[in-house]
């Protein structure tokens, strides 16, 4: 009968709702003929939780980090963080070797507050200046870098440290080492060169490349070798080769002035002893028939003993004397022995994230000033870094360089905090990152808040 085929209808289908099963609509499974109950679900409802939640984190994390301000923040965060670790493991590393020499436990330590907090000044000032006033800056810090590093090489004004003819005294207990500041004149005065020889298309022949920049750097290269630092040549030399390959430098022309510069190097090291001697205690385990390996040896000796989360905060035994120079090249041994793997491997991480950065506004600009200045000041601090962590690992000579940032002395600090500065201020002209700054003020965030009230069709607030 017709009434009871359309009652049959309904109270099957409420059937088939009652009791869960998924084979009751004879048009559904019409369309997937053959296929089990289990087979017809969506990928998402047989994927288990734990993947949902990796790949929901994932994805999280992957738009955090193509914001506009990571950059940014990047940057901020991993400097200041190094400088106030730096401050930590500077007054823990130096209170034996200021009690050596007579001084208060905390001499080195608030000479090196005193640097952080001028060059915290410099570094907001120079998040602050626009590129066009760095680029007037460049000509007068070269020249005014050259002329100190002359006065350096005058009897009577420069002073020698550890065999080092490279410090100014500028009276009491401060000095000046005039070489620092080059750096930041080569990669200022660079840049600029660079970018305006691009802007006139003359960067496609090698005549233009070269020079001035090539023999300005030997000039800031001699003075430097003047006074025996060969460390500090080592970083020049770095930032010269990050301006050439960022400048598109060829190949064959890379490798002629990178063969130039081994050559020069090899021969300097070769006749002098104390440089070959250093050259020899790479992976060095014994101390030497002179000793001669002595401290990169205790420098793994620190590391050694700090195991994974270290001895604590100022129980470093290798600071007794043991170690030369901890609270200065060798202070990344300190905080191996007194915070252990996790101390260095979180050092490690900041200075990678601090690169990163650094590669990511060279990268991400428009502006050529703005790419070989970024480009620079990067390859300056990671270089730098490199060549100090390896020499503490054994894996390189010791070139007695600081690092960057952590390290005891406020002549390297100054010119470093500044250059961060200059990363700074070009992640904020960044186009989208501006906006995102613009968008956070608080003037401009009530006006937009205002605006989307009025724009509501209901008129609710």
């Amino acid at each position: 009968m017709p009434a009871d085929d359309t009652d049959a209808a309904p109270s099957g289908r409420v059937r088939s709702r009652r009791t869960g099963s998924k084979g009751a609509s004879p048009a559904i499974e019409a369309r997937r003929p053959g296929r089990s109950p289990a087979l017809t679900r969506r990928p998402s409802a047989t994927r288990p939780p734990r993947s949902r939640g990796a790949r929901r984190l994932y994805e999280q994390a992957r738009r955090a980090w193509d914001r506009p301000l990571t950059a940014y923040y990047l940057i901020l965060g991993s400097s200041l963080l190094i400088t106030v670790l730096g401050l930590v493991m500077v007054y823990s590393a130096s209170m034996i070797k200021a009690l050596e020499l007579s001084l208060p436990a905390s001499y080195f330590f608030r000479k090196q507050f005193l640097a952080a907090a001028i060059g915290t000044g410099l570094l907001l000032v120079a998040s602050r200046m626009p590129a066009k006033l760095h680029r007037a800056l460049s000509y007068p810090l070269l020249m005014g870098a050259i002329f100190l590093m002359v006065l350096v090489q005058i009897p009577g004004i420069g002073h020698a440290v550890n065999g080092n003819q490279n410090w100014i005294y500028l009276g009491g207990p401060f000095q000046l080492q005039p070489s620092e500041f080059g750096k930041l004149a080569l990669i200022l005065w660079g840049a600029d060169l660079l970018a305006r020889k691009q802007d006139k298309r003359l960067l496609t022949q090698w005549k233009h490349m070269l020079v001035p920049l090539v023999p300005v750097a030997f000039l800031l290269l001699g003075l430097i070798m003047l006074g025996g630092d060969m460390g500090t040549a080592i970083i020049l030399t770095a930032i010269l080769f990050g301006l050439l390959w960022l400048a598109g430098a060829p190949t064959r022309l890379f490798a002629g002035v990178l063969g130039i510069a081994a050559l020069v190097g090899l021969m300097l090291i070769k006749t002098n002893a104390n440089r070959m001697s250093r050259l020899s205690c790479i992976g060095a385990i014994d101390l030497g028939p002179q000793g001669e390996c002595w401290q990169a040896v205790h420098g793994i000796y620190a590391l050694a003993s700090g195991g994974w989360f270290g001895s604590g905060l100022g129980a470093s035994v290798e600071k007794w004397g043991q170690l030369p120079e901890p609270h200065t090249d060798f202070i990344f041994a300190i905080a191996g022995e007194e915070l252990g793997l996790a101390g260095t491997l979180s050092v490690l991480a900041l200075f990678a994230a601090l690169g990163y950065a650094g590669i990511r506004v060279a990268g991400r600009t428009e502006d050529p000033f703005v790419r070989y200045a970024a480009g620079g000041v990067t390859t300056w601090i990671t270089a730098q870094a490199v060549v100090n962590i390896g020499a503490v690992l054994g894996l390189l000579p010791i070139a007695g360089v600081p690092l960057p940032l952590f390290s005891y002395g406020g002549s390297a600090l100054l010119p470093t905090m500044f250059a961060v500065g200059l990363l700074i201020a070009f992640a904020r002209e960044d186009p989208a990152a501006k906006a995102a700054l613009a968008v956070r003020r608080p003037g401009v965030r009530w006006k937009t808040m205002r605006r989307r009230v009025k724009m509501r069709p209901s008129g609710e607030r």
